[in-house]
């Protein structure tokens, strides 16, 4: 076998990984070990962030791996969440359990074709909505945070609402950071400066602190986001309205 093939294999290996988690998560959830289900999507989401650095590292990305990339991430984000929500808590609610539960596999579907084709123009340094395994590693956190504080889920119409607020965020058009490629420019050293503390926290207590590192970075979007409509939105409309206001009294 070639060299290039072998390093081919590499990253592929960890996107299958992250797609057995996946799978064994769907089947620690049905046989009621949801913490150990909720630990697989974390490891998921571990690998998954390997293989695309990997593949890049050694120059073997290709259209085959990003296709099966996004088929192991819809596995692990999308339908293994789903499920280990609807098993802790959306069966309790009749049909609406399973309709969230679908319209949040629907968004991580649709959020994961839309990451493809940007990908393929390279139009987007960021994450255009918010990514698939920064939706499920927040519900699954959250559970885990529950089951240690508490002992087991509290306080459980917050993770429904959760639910239905990532999935609307997933097709929304807010942008959400990208791990760091390079450190060329100064706003990519402070962001790995604050990923590297976030690691390190994670590692000392992940039990506690993977929730709050995961509401903390859904919660930036957001207010970046409202920033930019209510603040730049409504000055450049103003500016705008000036213009308008200007050029008719000069006619």
């Amino acid at each position: 076998m070639q060299v290039g093939s072998l390093k081919g294999v590499v990253p592929s290996t960890f996107t299958m990984g992250n797609a057995v988690c996946g799978f064994l998560a769907i089947l620690s959830a049905f046989e009621g070990d949801i913490t150990t289900a909720c630990w697989l999507i974390i490891l998921s989401g571990f690998l998954d962030g390997l293989d695309g650095k990997v593949a890049r590292l050694s120059g073997t990305t290709s259209e085959f791996g990003v296709q099966l990339d996004s088929l192991a991430d819809f596995l692990s984000f999308g339908v293994a969440p789903a499920v280990i929500m609807y098993v802790v808590k959306l069966n309790s609610m009749g049909k609406w359990g399973w309709i969230i539960s679908v319209v949040y596999i629907m968004a991580a579907s649709y959020r994961l074709a839309r990451f493809n084709l940007l990908a393929q123009t390279d139009e987007k340094k960021e994450f255009l909505g918010l990514p698939t395994p920064g939706a499920a590693l927040l519900l699954v956190s959250y559970v885990i945070f529950s089951y240690h504080i508490w002992d087991g889920l509290e306080y459980s119409q917050y993770l429904v609402s959760m639910v239905i607020l990532v999935a609307a965020l997933m097709v929304s058009q807010i942008e959400y950071d990208a791990m760091p490629d390079n450190l060329n420019n100064r706003r990519n050293r402070i962001k790995l400066i604050f990923i590297t503390i976030a690691a390190i926290a994670v590692l000392a207590r992940p039990r506690l602190l993977i929730f709050p590192i995961f509401a903390i970075y859904v919660i930036i979007g957001l207010v970046r986001e409202m920033y930019r409509f209510f603040y730049l939105g409504v000055g450049l409309v103003r500016k705008h309205q000036s213009r308008t206001l200007k050029n008719g009294e000069n006619e």
